[in-house]
């Protein structure tokens, strides 16, 4: 299946879909029962505020990766703080080549998954880069927070990049660096949010990864509709889009620090014991106390406490943690 050729631009003010013959095959039932899964663009249009009024969005039927199609565009840019006046966002109602942190696959069906990616030229140097993973899972949170959900609370943050509900895996984030100077880079921001299909997703994965021991499995997936029963993709990227404009814009003029006092907030393991994996094997363990200043994850251990930088390492609960 091949990417999507030639995308429009659309002012959130003139969004709307592209390609709408070419139904995807797996949706094609979903569009045969009338099934709403697509972004509406009248509600779009009301939902989006006027922070984010003036990005470009794309909305593409189908493509390989989002986070791949931007970083050919952004790659080929000036390499100047200027080069991308506005962030461009693309999304895909499906992706054939969808991945997550460390290369894993990202599973969704078309209609149930919001998938998209959002291309900026931040003001920082790579080295000011630090947190930024940690800075839009708080504006997700927030935004997610943001619709009627049932318990806002217990949407919450896992280290480094997920948000969870209810303990529970609703969405991930993955970014990378395009190409960063003495005073800009160019980072594409991948975001998956499971929207609907909670059980079919866990039941998906579950069977991929029935030879992986549990502790290795990593969280069970959940979707939105668990708290928002009429969740949809629309609502959902109103909802995302509006609180990282902000977000982006902070994060360029300060960096982490004005996000950790909110990330520890929404902290879904503080204060509970966790371990650390590197390739399913167990590093360390201890208590999770939330994160420093740059977004490093703090444990209280044994031993004492230990600041643990995002890398090649995975966190999970421990054995019996509540």
């Amino acid at each position: 299946m091949g990417r999507a050729q030639n995308p429009m631009e659309f002012p959130v003010a003139t969004i709307c879909g592209m390609n709408a013959s070419k139904t995807p095959p797996q949706a094609a039932g979903a569009a045969a029962n009338g099934t709403d899964w697509r972004i509406d663009r009248e509600r779009a249009v009301a939902l989006f505020g006027a922070h984010a009024h003036d990005w470009p969005i794309e909305i593409v039927e189908e493509t390989g990766s989002t986070n791949a199609d931007l970083m050919t565009r952004v790659k080929a840019l000036p390499r100047k703080a200027g080069a991308l006046p506005r962030p461009i966002v693309r999304v895909a109602y499906l992706q054939t080549a969808g991945r997550g942190r460390r290369g894993r696959p990202w599973y969704a069906e078309p209609g149930n998954a919001l998938l998209f990616s959002v291309a900026c030229v931040l003001p920082r140097p790579l080295e000011g880069l630090a947190g930024l993973s940690l800075a839009v899972g708080v504006a997700l949170v927030d935004g997610l927070r943001s619709l009627p959900v049932a318990g806002p609370g217990q949407i919450a943050l896992k280290w480094p990049n997920d948000v969870l509900l209810e303990g529970d895996k609703l969405a991930g984030i993955l970014i990378e660096t395009a190409w960063s100077t003495d005073d800009a880079s160019a980072v594409v921001i991948g975001i998956g949010t499971n929207v609907k299909g909670a059980d079919e997703l866990a039941a998906r994965v579950g069977a991929l990864h029935a030879d992986v021991p549990p502790q290795a499995r990593g969280t069970v997936p959940t979707a939105l509709q668990r708290a928002l029963p009429n969740a949809n993709l629309t609502d959902t990227l109103a909802a995302e889009l509006n609180a990282l404009e902000p977000a982006l814009q902070r994060f360029g003029a300060e960096g982490f620090a004005p996000f950790q006092a909110r990330w520890n907030a929404v902290h879904a393991y503080a204060g509970r014991e966790v371990v650390l994996l590197e390739q399913g094997v167990e590093q360390t363990r201890g208590v999770a106390a939330g994160v420093d200043e740059r977004g490093q994850l703090l444990l209280d251990t044994a031993s004492g406490r230990q600041t643990i930088a995002t890398g090649d390492v995975s966190l999970r609960l421990a054995d019996g943690a509540a």
